[in-house]
């Protein structure tokens, strides 16, 4: 247990958590219930202090190691695995509001067709239909709310989230880089979504709970 940092009275809890991702995961893919995976993350805005050197050919762009601070962005990313598609929106803050009006707009906006979203998210305090209430009235926030299939992944297992893969890719491919003011991320978040999204680009997710539970034996509790 002590290579996983799981305390032995989590371990039950870690599993079920664990293994409920694993096999919505397995299902084949269904239009009216689309499995849609979301992460946060943040981005430093950091513009120049003094005007980088121009790249030529045979010599790269030179930045001085001198730079402005902007601020920080939060980032909302939202993947549906099996079909390729992504959303990532930035905003100044990364409150209860701003995820409920997220999900707002994933429901209304980006899949109004479905019967119900199979969402995996992690267990941070604003990831809860009670954010919806705050933020809504009741029957709005009642009319999200049933469109939501919430499947939390287990603390210390972040890494059952395929959003956060494609978080990863968003860090190698935009913003890897001094991005100076909210508009220019959010110029460049748009251009880097909507090339992911022509290509459709997908996460075929191999492990599994019969995997699991032979590799990850360590954190099943004996019986």
């Amino acid at each position: 247990m002590k290579r996983y940092c799981i305390p032995e009275r989590d371990a039950a809890r870690f599993v079920a958590q664990m293994e409920d991702v694993l096999d919505l995961y397995a299902l084949p893919p269904d239009p009216l219930r689309p499995l849609v995976c979301m992460d946060e993350a943040s981005k430093q805005l950091l513009g120049d202090a003094v005007e980088p050197l121009a790249m030529k050919p045979g010599v790269p762009k030179r930045e001085d190691y001198h730079y402005a601070r902007g601020g920080v962005r939060s980032l909302f990313m939202f993947f549906a695995p099996h079909v390729g598609w992504r959303r990532v929106a930035s905003s100044a803050r990364r409150t209860r509001e701003d995820w409920a009006r997220q999900i707002k707009r994933l429901v209304d906006e980006d899949f109004p067709q479905a019967t119900v979203i199979r969402l995996v998210c992690d267990n941070l305090n604003t990831h809860a239909i009670a954010s919806l209430y705050q933020t809504f009235p009741a029957p709005e926030a009642h009319r999200l709310a049933r469109k939501l299939e919430i499947h939390y992944t287990p603390r210390n297992g972040s890494w059952l989230n395929v959003a956060e893969i494609e978080l990863s890719v968003l860090g190698e491919q935009c913003l890897k880089r001094r991005i100076p003011d909210g508009d220019t991320l959010d110029t460049e978040l748009a251009a880097w979504e909507a090339r992911r999204n022509q290509d459709h680009s997908v996460v075929r997710w191999q492990f599994t709970t019969e995997d699991a539970r032979v590799k990850l034996r360590r954190l099943y509790p004996t019986v």
